[in-house]
Formats: structure tokens, C-alpha cells, sequence
């Protein structure tokens, strides 16, 4: 593995992130809110689905 200059490496992380195109203020809000508002539909979606199996389970062991 070739040796870096520590001088050569702090240019070209530099160079990299002046490439960086960096969010907005408005955009970081809103994919913040949308991933917020999956999150809550996701485990209502998994509260739901976990209430049926549960319901289908008891229904199953109170058969004799």
C-alpha cells in the first residue's frame, strides 16, 4: 500500500468535499417529516398485524 503525504491527503478530502452537494434547510425538514410519518405507518401497519396474529393464535389454542 503506497504511503500518503498527510499534506497530499488534506487537499484531496478538500478537493472531495467542495464536490459535496449539500441539502437545504427546507429539504432536510421535509424528508425529515416523511421519514417520520412512515415510521408511524409502519408500526401501526405492525401493531395491526401483530393484534391478528395474536387474535388468530388465541382463537387457535382455545379450539379443543
Amino acid at each position: 500500500m503506497a504511503r500518503t503525504n498527510p499534506l497530499t491527503f488534506l487537499q484531496q478530502v478538500r478537493s472531495e468535499v467542495s464536490k459535496v452537494v449539500w441539502p437545504s434547510r427546507n429539504e432536510v425538514l421535509i424528508s425529515t417529516a416523511m421519514v417520520l410519518v412512515l415510521v408511524a405507518l409502519a408500526s401501526l401497519f405492525f401493531l395491526a398485524a401483530d393484534q391478528i396474529i395474536a387474535w388468530l393464535v388465541q382463537m387457535m389454542l382455545s379450539i379443543r
